[in-house]
């Protein structure tokens, strides 16, 4: 088992979401986050006044999925959250050591 984390644009979240479905991966957690790269923030105009927004809001999306599932989750993420500017986010992939549905107790991949 694995666990995907995407870091991806707000806007992006309900097209990557329909094209999670669409290729059968079901069941995400969605966060709001904040953060910078190498963009490092970016700066406004508000009321007059400059400043600089350091940590920029993101979105990061978690999938558990089975380790055959993985790199056509990976592969649905990048085509659906890239907008080629900058900031358009990172995946990260890790190991999942187990899962355990709370409501029946099932564990392993039939948990998922």
């Amino acid at each position: 088992m694995k666990k995907i984390e995407a870091i991806i644009k707000p806007f992006k979240l309900e097209e990557v979401k329909k094209a999670l479905n669409d290729v059968g991966i079901v069941g995400m957690t969605v966060t709001e986050v904040k953060g910078y790269g190498r963009q490092k923030g970016h700066k406004e105009l508000y009321r007059g006044a400059e400043y600089t927004v350091e940590f920029v809001p993101k979105l990061k999306i978690e999938i558990a999925l089975s380790d055959k599932d993985v790199d056509k989750a990976v592969a649905t993420i990048l085509a659906s959250a890239k907008t080629g500017s900058i900031g358009d986010g990172k995946i990260f992939i890790t190991d999942l050591e187990g899962s355990i549905r709370i409501r029946t107790g099932e564990s392993g991949e039939g948990a998922l």
